[in-house]
């Protein structure tokens, strides 16, 4: 039942007492050496969350599987693609590194807020030799990451707070769309390590932000990221990347409900602005996919 669980528990600590985990004899759950214990679920994922309530939302059921489908049909390709290159050339590079003895700790990629498990699949699909782990509040998206990859543990955690990984054991940590804890991707971070961050521009699905009631990007997004970063990591490469896809209403729909606007629209007003979309525009519509992905060392200290 531990599969992949048991390749990343070196990696592991405790959310209670921040003790190392280890996968139990029987593989049905991680323990530490004060008697916490966390049973694995059978759809293959572990829950390491604390205890403590949180008001941040997760992704639900029918979120995931909106995504899935929006992933499935190559939507966002261009960006899983770019997400894999970087990782691949990091593995590359860090073939090298750990040939001179560097200690342990490059070969994991954490997606810190990896809902299906997408991206870091397409990261371990292109660097075979390295094992990810993906993180996510919701158990909707941690039963996506189990079935996403052969490599690939899933748990379920907030990235707000203390992750419950240990310091300097993760190669490469990816936040897509995701919340940034920077303090605790530095310190997760092994010292040759990277950050690779994705963020909308302010044309991403522009042609359907408004008649589809979304959030628009904010026009300090740039700033923010920039502020976020600053003292804890450099700024290595900044790619933007575009495409543009034909939708059709059914795709529309399933490109909001798998965001935040679906905590705040239901499902039929979403389905009908599709449909008025779709009808105003006398057929399917072209929208862009238009992101930045900057990669980050930390900086020596």
């Amino acid at each position: 039942m531990a599969g992949p669980l048991r390749e990343v528990e070196s990696a592991l600590r405790c959310p209670v007492c921040a003790a190392d985990l280890a996968v139990a004899a029987d593989h049905r759950s991680l323990h530490c050496g004060a008697s916490h214990r966390f049973d694995i679920a059978r759809q293959g994922y572990v829950s390491l969350i604390d205890g403590r309530s949180t008001n941040h939302l997760s992704d639900t059921a029918q979120m995931v599987a909106a995504r899935r489908r929006v992933h499935d049909s190559g939507f966002f390709g261009v960006v899983s693609d770019v997400v894999a290159d970087v990782i691949g050339r990091a593995a590359t590079e860090n073939t090298a590194v750990r040939s001179t003895g560097d200690p342990d700790g490059l070969d994991l990629v954490l997606d810190a807020g990896a809902g299906t498990g997408h991206y870091l699949a397409a990261a371990l699909d292109r660097a075979p030799g390295l094992h990810g782990l993906g993180l996510d509040l919701s158990k909707y998206c941690a039963r996506s990451v189990a079935r996403s990859h052969p490599r690939a543990a899933s748990v379920v955690a907030d990235v707000w707070r203390p992750l419950p990984i240990r310091s300097s054991s993760i190669g490469a940590v990816l936040s897509v769309f995701s919340p940034r804890n920077v303090d605790e991707f530095v310190r997760v971070l092994h010292p040759r390590g990277i950050l690779v961050v994705v963020t909308p521009n302010a044309d991403h699905l522009g042609e359907i932000i408004a008649p589809m009631g979304m959030l628009a990007v904010g026009a300090d997004k740039d700033d923010r990221l920039r502020s976020a970063l600053a003292g804890e990591f450099e700024v290595c490469s900044e790619t933007v990347v575009g495409d543009r896809r034909s939708l059709d209403a059914d795709a529309i729909v399933d490109v909001v409900a798998m965001g935040p606007t679906a905590f705040h629209r239901s499902p039929g007003q979403i389905r009908s602005d599709a449909d008025l979309v779709i009808t105003e525009a006398d057929g399917p519509v072209d929208v862009s996919v238009s992101v930045t992905v900057t990669t980050c060392r930390p900086r020596r200290r």
